[in-house]
């Protein structure tokens, strides 16, 4: 195994199309980038959840609408996945009321490890999660 000193940090993005139908082609793309990461299905799953989210309830999932994924891997640390989308009209949720997907990113990522940026005209979902494999 290298030594920590010799893992560096990583990042990569990726423009989908604005469908439900390429969630798996987010999830493909993830798998590769993050191959040998502890909590590498637990950054899919949250990854593939704000990606539906951004194809479902945002611009970007209108005609010729796309949205964004990107992934910084720092080693033994953490792994942060980003959605941007491309804005529309929101509703604010509250914890009671929102969609129960957030729910989940919540609970994988941990309170105040996850959140959504940006107003109607884009919006960043994102959720980090340590690197340290789920107990």
């Amino acid at each position: 195994m290298a030594a920590l000193s010799n893992l560096r940090v990583r990042s990569a993005t990726r423009l989908f199309p604005g469908r439900a139908q390429t969630l798996s082609a987010v999830r493909l793309y993830l798998a590769e980038l993050l191959d040998g990461c502890p909590v590498a299905d637990e950054v899919i799953l949250c990854a593939s959840e704000l990606a539906a989210n951004a194809a479902i309830h945002s611009n970007s999932g209108q005609s010729e609408g796309q949205f964004a994924v990107r992934a910084e891997v720092c080693p033994a640390r953490y792994v942060l996945v980003e959605v941007g989308d491309q804005g529309g009209s929101w509703s604010e949720f509250t914890h009671d009321d929102r969609p129960h997907g957030l729910d989940l990113v919540c609970l994988l990522a941990g309170e105040g490890n996850w959140g959504i940026t940006g107003s109607s005209s884009g919006r960043v979902a994102w959720a980090r999660l340590s690197w340290a494999a789920p107990v």
